[in-house]
């Protein structure tokens, strides 16, 4: 007998040892339509009907169609229950929100209470997140605290993306697409075997580009703005020497060189919010100059070895980043002290930049995974996180050409360290019991300088200012699973996560660096997976209710462009989730989600500031003028309603061909853009739809397809800019091209 086996049965008895029937039938297998997808939102390959979370995923024909107009990772925004997404920095920098809870934040070193994971290593700074999605075997939207498995920085849920990973059998795809305003996307993988059984290999690449098409009416420029050239490629490896022994390595880098995030001047009607009448996306007046770069490489291994009844996990993953983006920030020309001006009333230029010279995160998981076939299923394991980033903020001088005008160095060194384990016991074939609990360190060691200021503030340098905050927290969860039927399952969960204490040091138009301290979440949940009609329906249905302590909370802008992170006494949130997949016949698919989150801050004490922009405060006074009270404000960019459905249709054609008609709806209600309440900054609602009409060629493996995204030209406000006048910014804009897909 191996260590590992002498050892379960030495403290585990016949607890362990006792073998259970399987979860469903033989019989009920022959017979599904739909299919069960495999989901790891536990760690270990399980069926997402066996999970007791809320979880979504996305993958196949529905990914790639969601992205297929060339648009980032905000494509997720809205198409899975409760999952918010937008970004003041285009491309890069992606702000996700779940269940309502997420960062506005957009300082270089914000945390976020939605982790990403990229084939299971954790991607913590916000400019690595938007890490583009491709050839990918699925996405993971895990909803609710996933304080135990996941750890630091996930009381609001996660999101997972995994990678389609190498094969023995040797295949592929090629996938380009043409469309309006020069738009072209390029995707490709290969996969197969270098040594028969023992060594395989997946190189997969993606090249997104798009012309300038933005029209700088200032300058008289016509396509002066709006192009990008987003390129990325993964190279996989995997050896599996014996069937004990499995490893996997993956390489990927990406390159990005294009337009910023584009800010426009007065877009909002002052008193309502609306966009204005003459508000044209093609169309834009700047005086400022807009440039965005990123190059990012990573590295990740996992390495699992099976000892008998357990398997020995490690997985690590090494990260770099540099990036640089400039823009015009208050989205027009000139000021009201300089004419000419506008568009409207610019009280003064503003353009800044923002950069991270150097940016390299390392991550280490061991973890020893019961794998037998026992009543007792188990994994302990140990994390460890680093994480160095070097900042810059740069002031220009608009008026005087574009000339330097302030700058601001931070560094920041975060480390992180976690011991945790997780169990489910197989009560009888019905009722299975999980608990989970993790130890966490976290501290952060912070420095800031203020080389140069404003000429405007009249300030002068400052620093070094140092910030260590550091904890320790305990975080879990605890689930009942019961089967009702092979085709119905229930759960109950209730789990605690935490975020680490985060700090804002933006010195470019203020004296203070400003922490918020470690904030905790206890979540209930409860819920029904049903898979009915033969397996051609899958229900999945969720109901919440979350208290949080010492919310870490962002109050941006106010009469300078500057940040200060404050904590909430206490903040609610509750609301219910459900998705739909329904197969009526074999050519028929459907799919729809809907949540309801309702968010609540409760805190009579806590006011910020109001907007500088000439809006319409809708909040009562704080207690300090300038102040106003946010105590029973939902959250910032929280939707109390978002849908999702999606329609398929395939009809078969002589000779083998078929037609497949597709088309795909997402829906949020009103989000307002910061924590006060205003008549302006917030936007009612967005409804975005997309087309595809493809023909499937068999003799040649060959799919030809018209694919539109936004057809409807949905041109709703996503943010806005509140120190300097009404300015926001929008969604993307509609999109119609071609797309050709080749498989072997």
């Amino acid at each position: 007998m191996r260590f590992g086996e002498r050892l379960c049965a030495l403290a585990f008895a016949a607890l362990v040892c006792i073998p259970i029937a399987p979860a469903a039938d033989e019989e009920d297998d022959d017979i599904i339509m739909l299919e069960e997808i495999m989901v790891t939102a536990r760690k270990r390959e399980q069926r997402s009907f066996e999970v007791p979370l809320s979880v979504s995923t996305l993958r196949g024909e529905k990914a790639d169609t969601l992205r297929s107009s060339g648009l980032d990772i905000r494509y997720l925004s809205n198409r899975t229950p409760s999952l918010q997404m937008e970004s003041s920095f285009g491309r890069v920098f992606p702000r996700f929100y779940i269940r309502g809870l997420g960062n506005t934040d957009f300082d270089l070193n914000a945390s976020q209470p939605v982790s990403v994971l990229y084939d299971g290593v954790v991607l913590e700074n916000a400019l690595l997140k938007g890490f583009p999605a491709f050839d990918l075997d699925r996405i993971e939207v895990l909803r609710g605290p996933q304080g135990t498995l996941f750890g630091r920085n996930t009381p609001a849920g996660a999101v997972k993306f995994e990678s389609a990973r190498p094969t023995q059998e040797f295949e592929g795809y090629g996938r380009f697409s043409y469309g309006r305003h020069s738009t072209s996307n390029f995707e490709a993988a290969v996969s197969g075997a270098l040594i028969p059984s023992v060594l395989s290999t997946r190189i997969s690449l993606l090249d997104q580009r798009r012309d300038d098409w933005i029209d700088n009416a200032h300058t008289d420029e016509d396509n002066a703005l709006g192009r990008h050239r987003d390129f990325a490629g993964r190279i996989q490896l995997l050896w599996t020497p014996s069937p004990e022994l499995k490893t996997w390595v993956k390489f990927h880098l990406r390159d990005l060189d294009g337009t910023a995030r584009l800010f426009r001047a007065n877009t909002l009607v002052q008193g309502q919010g609306d966009l204005v009448d003459d508000f044209a996306r093609d169309r834009i007046s700047h005086d400022g100059r807009n440039e965005q770069t990123l190059n990012s490489q990573g590295l990740a291994a996992e390495v699992r070895y099976n000892m008998g009844n357990f398997q020995l996990v490690s997985l690590t993953g090494l990260e770099r980043l540099t990036m640089f983006a400039r823009g015009d920030i208050d989205g027009g020309y000139g000021a009201v002290f300089s004419p000419p001006s506008g568009p409207g009333e610019i009280p003064f230029s503003s353009e800044t930049a923002s950069g991270i010279p150097k940016l390299h995160q390392f991550s280490q998981e061991v973890r020893l995974v019961s794998i037998a076939p026992y009543r007792l299923a188990y994994q302990f394991g140990l994390y460890f996180f680093r994480e160095f980033v070097e900042m810059e903020d740069f002031n220009y001088n608009t008026l005087a050409g574009g000339t330097d005008d302030g700058k601001v160095r931070q560094e920041q060194e975060v480390t992180a360290r976690a011991a945790f384990a997780a169990m489910t016991y197989q009560w009888n074939k019905d009722l299975e019991l999980g608990a989970g609990l993790r130890l966490s360190n976290d501290s952060k060691d912070y420095t800031a300088w203020r080389d140069t200021s404003p000429a405007v503030t009249e300030a002068g340098p400052i620093g070094p200012i140092h910030q260590n905050p550091q904890g320790t927290v305990w975080s879990g969860d605890l689930s009942l699973r019961y089967r009702v039927s092979p085709s119905a399952q229930t759960y109950l969960r209730t789990a605690r996560g935490f975020r680490a204490p985060s700090i804002q040091g933006r010195l470019l138009f203020g004296n203070e660096v400003t922490v918020a301290d470690t904030e905790t979440i206890l979540s209930f949940e409860g819920g029904t997976k049903l898979r009915l009609w033969e397996q051609r329906m899958h229900l999945n249905m969720a109901a919440f209710h979350y208290f949080m302590q010492d919310q870490q909370l962002t109050a941006v802008g106010g009469e300078a462009n500057f940040n200060r992170l404050v904590n909430a006494g206490s903040t609610i949130g509750r609301g219910v989730e459900a998705e739909l997949t329904l197969a009526p016949i074999t050519a028929i698919e459907v799919k729809a989600g809907l949540s309801y989150n309702h968010t609540r801050i409760d805190d009579p004490h806590l006011a910020v500031q109001g907007c500088g922009a000439p809006c319409t405060m809708l909040d009562p006074p704080g207690s300090v003028d300038g102040t106003y009270s946010i105590n029973g404000n939902s959250l910032p960019q929280a939707p109390g309603w978002i849908a999702d459905a999606a329609l398929r249709y395939a009809l078969a054609l002589p000779g083998g061909a078929h037609l497949i008609a597709s088309t795909d709806w997402a829906y949020r209600s009103r989000v307002r853009f910061f924590l006060y309440e205003s008549a302006e900054f917030g936007d009612d609602w967005l409804l975005e739809g997309g087309l595809r009409l493809a023909c499937l060629l068999p003799f040649a493996d060959m799919e030809v397809a018209i694919v539109g995204r936004n057809i409807l030209n949905d041109t709703s406000p996503t943010g806005g800019i509140d120190f300097n006048n009404l300015t926001s910014y929008v969604n993307e804009t509609r999109f119609w091209g071609m797309e050709v897909v080749r498989r072997f």
